[in-house]
């Protein structure tokens, strides 16, 4: 069983940077895939970032890749998101998943059925 919880949302304004991190409380092994999505009001949820609880490369959207930055706290057990020059299109409610495997692939970001677990959601606004 896995539980998250996000913390770290608020309102920004444009061109300012925001760190969402995930906490991961897990029973049982660490292969799962941890993945970063976002909604907006209006439109399905994306997939923006990915890294293995047990490492490997991150796959980023390449729509965020420039300045979204994935990475793990193995101490704490969290996954993080660093979002740097933040735009309005950046708003929305940021989702933390877990997707069971020993690995992440790239079109897993294009498949939220993929993740059987998810955090309650952070929000973020970018104001200009």
């Amino acid at each position: 069983q896995v539980q998250l919880q996000e913390s770290g949302g608020g309102s920004v304004q444009a061109g300012g940077s925001l760190r969402l991190s995930c906490a991961v409380s897990i029973v049982g092994s660490n292969i799962y895939c941890m993945g970063w999505f976002r909604q907006a009001p209006g439109k399905e949820r994306e997939g923006v970032a990915l890294l293995h609880l047990r490492g490997g490369p991150p796959y980023y959207a390449d729509s965020v890749k420039d300045r979204f930055t994935i990475s793990l706290d193995n101490a704490k057990v969290t996954s993080n998101l660093q979002i740097n020059n933040l735009q309005s299109d950046d708003s929305a409610m940021y989702y933390c998943a877990a997707a069971l495997g020993y690995s992440c692939w790239r079109s897993q970001l294009a498949d939220t059925n993929q993740f059987e677990y998810w955090g309650q959601g952070a929000q973020v606004t970018v104001s200009s």
